[in-house]
C-alpha cells in the first residue's frame, strides 16, 4: 500500500483593522517564524497542526512534509510584502515537495493585509489551484475570524476552536488530522455547509449560556451519524471586512441535507442568545470598589478591551491610574507594553530607583502616560508565559514597583493567558489582593483556579467593542446589532425604500 504523503504549514495572525500598529516580518520573528522542521514540539495557538501532524504521521506511518510556520501576535494591517512573501514561501514548498495526498493548514481567519481583505481566502485559493480539485485541503481556524465564501469554496473542511478561551486548539488540530486520515483512506468525503445567523457578538464559553450551547454542540457532533465536525465562527468585531460576522459550519460525510439542517438549527439557536452571552462590564471605579469590598482574594480584574490578543497595544493606563489615585496596596498589573521603558529599566538595573514615564503611547482614549518614581524589581531577557501546552513570548520585560503596586512591562505585545505571567517574575498570585490582566477571556481558565472573584472592566476606548457605533466602512450593515433584526431571515431597510436600496446593496 502506498505511503500517504501530507503537507502541513501555518500562516496566521488576527488583524484589528482599527489598530495603528502595523505588522511586518519582524512581528512574526518576535512571535513565531519557524522554517521547515524548525517548529518546536510545543504547539502554538494556530500552528498546532504541525506538532499534532508529526504525532499523527508517526502513529499511522505517513510521510509528513513540513512547511513554514508563521504566527504574529494580533495587531493592525500586515504589509503587502510580508503577507505575499510568507504566502509564496509556503506555496513554493507545496510546489517543490508535491504531489501530496492531503494539505493540512493552520490559519487564524481574521488576517487582513494591505490590499487584501481576505488573505486567507487568497492563500487557500492559490493552494487549490496548485494541488488541483482532487487533493483534500483541511484547515483549522480561530473562531474570532471571518468565514468567507472564497475560503469555503477552496477548502474541503474548516475546523474552528470551540472554546473561548481557546483551550482546545490541540483538540481541534487532532480533529483536522482525523478528518484528513479518514478522507485519504476513502472512508469519508467531507462536505461543508454554512449558516449565517446575521449577527455579531462576543461568546465566552466559560460561562452560561454559551457553556451549555457548546456542550450541546459537541454532543450532537459526537452522537449524530454523518457529522464530522461542527464549528461556530464567532466573528471578529475589530475587522472591517465585507464578510465580517458570525457563521456556523457543519462538515458532514457527503450529506449536504444533514449539514444544512444542523447548521441552521445551531445558527438559529445562537441567534436567540444574542445580547445574552457577553460578560457584564464594569467601569474602573466599579471594578475596584467591588474588588476592595470582597472578603478574600485574589480578585482578578480583566482590562478586557485593551487586549493585545484583539490587536490593541496593551499599553492603556486607565485602570492603573485609578489604582494609583487610590494609593492601593497588594495590586499587580500584567502587563503594560512599553519597549522603551523596558530598555530604560534594563539599563538602570535591578534595585534601581528612577523616574519613569511609561504606557499610553499608542492610541487616543487609552489614558495618559504614567510619570512616577519606580523601583526596578526584576529584569528578564526573553520572558515568557504559558498557555496550556504552549509557550508565549513577551520579549524583554521588567517588573517595577510604585508604592504597593507592581507592574510588569513587556516589549513584545501579548495578552495575559496564565498566572505564570506573574509567577515568572516572583509574584505569587494568591498572595496579592488584586490582579489586573489585559485579556478579554483567555486568562479565565488559569486565573479561575486561584481567584474566587473575576470582574470584567471596560476602561477607555482601546478597542471597537460596540458594532452599533464602530465606524465600519466595509462590514455588512444588515447584521444584529448594527440592524435590530428579529430573525436571521428577516429583511429590513436601512433607508426609505426607493431612496438608497436595501441592506447589502
Amino acid at each position: 500500500m502506498k505511503q500517504p504523503r501530507a503537507f502541513t504549514a501555518a500562516l496566521a495572525t488576527e488583524t484589528n483593522t482599527f489598530s495603528p500598529i502595523r505588522i511586518d516580518i519582524n512581528a512574526f520573528k518576535a512571535s513565531l517564524l519557524a522554517r521547515p522542521g524548525e517548529h518546536p514540539e510545543t504547539p502554538t495557538l494556530c500552528s498546532a497542526v504541525i506538532p499534532v501532524g508529526r504525532k499523527f504521521a508517526r502513529e499511522h506511518g505517513w510521510q509528513l512534509v513540513e512547511g513554514t510556520a508563521a504566527w504574529a501576535d494580533p495587531a493592525g494591517l500586515i504589509s503587502k510584502k510580508t503577507f505575499e512573501g510568507l504566502r509564496d514561501e509556503i506555496l513554493d514548498q507545496i510546489r517543490a515537495g508535491g504531489p501530496f495526498d492531503v494539505i493540512v493548514l493552520g490559519l487564524h481567519g481574521a488576517m487582513v493585509a494591505d490590499g487584501y481583505d481576505d488573505p486567507e481566502g487568497d492563500f487557500l485559493q492559490r493552494v487549490r489551484d496548485l494541488v488541483g480539485p482532487g487533493t483534500p485541503i483541511i484547515a483549522t481556524l480561530d473562531p474570532h475570524s471571518h468565514l468567507t465564501a472564497k475560503r469555503v469554496a477552496a477548502a474541503d473542511a474548516l475546523v474552528a476552536f470551540k472554546e473561548f478561551p481557546h483551550t482546545d486548539f490541540v483538540d481541534r488540530a487532532e480533529d483536522a488530522w482525523r478528518i484528513a486520515g479518514e478522507t485519504v483512506a476513502g472512508r469519508v468525503r467531507p462536505v461543508m455547509c454554512v449558516f449565517d445567523p446575521k449577527m455579531i457578538d462576543v461568546f465566552p464559553t466559560s460561562t452560561q449560556p454559551m457553556r451549555q450551547f457548546v456542550d450541546d454542540m459537541m454532543r450532537k457532533e459526537a452522537e449524530t451519524d454523518g457529522i464530522l465536525s461542527l464549528s461556530v465562527i464567532h466573528g471578529f468585531l475589530a475587522g472591517d471586512v465585507p464578510e465580517m460576522g458570525t457563521k456556523v459550519i457543519a462538515v458532514t460525510d457527503n450529506d449536504r441535507a444533514l449539514g444544512e439542517a444542523v447548521a441552521a438549527e445551531l445558527g438559529n439557536a445562537l441567534f436567540e442568545l444574542r445580547g445574552k452571552v457577553r460578560s457584564s462590564e464594569l467601569t474602573p471605579a466599579e471594578a475596584f470598589d467591588q474588588a476592595l469590598a470582597f472578603d478574600g482574594g485574589p480578585v482578578t480584574i480583566a482590562d478586557m478591551w485593551d487586549n493585545p490578543g484583539g490587536g490593541t497595544a496593551g499599553d492603556a493606563t486607565v485602570l492603573l491610574k485609578e489604582a494609583l489615585d487610590r494609593n492601593l496596596e497588594s495590586v499587580a498589573f500584567g502587563s503594560v507594553w512599553d519597549p522603551i521603558a523596558v530598555q530604560l529599566c534594563h539599563a538602570a538595573g535591578e534595585g534601581a530607583r528612577m523616574m519613569l514615564r511609561f504606557g499610553a503611547k499608542s492610541a487616543p482614549e487609552t489614558g495618559n502616560p504614567i510619570d512616577a518614581e519606580v523601583e526596578v524589581v526584576r529584569n528578564t531577557r526573553n520572558a515568557e508565559q504559558r498557555f496550556g501546552d504552549s509557550i508565549v513570548p513577551i520579549g524583554d520585560a521588567s517588573l517595577i514597583r510604585i508604592g504597593g503596586i507592581e507592574v510588569i512591562l513587556n516589549s513584545t505585545r501579548a495578552q495575559c493567558f496564565d498566572t505564570t505571567l506573574f509567577s515568572n517574575f516572583g509574584i505569587e498570585p494568591g498572595e496579592r489582593k488584586i490582579l489586573v490582566v489585559k485579556s478579554t477571556n483567555h486568562f479565565y481558565q488559569s486565573f479561575a483556579r486561584v481567584s474566587p472573584l473575576i470582574l470584567y472592566c471596560a476602561a477607555g476606548r482601546a478597542y471597537p467593542k460596540d458594532p452599533r457605533t464602530t465606524p465600519y466602512r466595509k462590514a455588512p450593515r444588515d447584521i444584529w446589532p448594527i440592524l435590530d433584526r428579529t430573525s436571521p431571515e428577516e429583511i429590513k431597510y436601512l433607508f426609505e425604500p426607493g431612496l438608497a436600496g436595501s441592506i447589502g446593496e
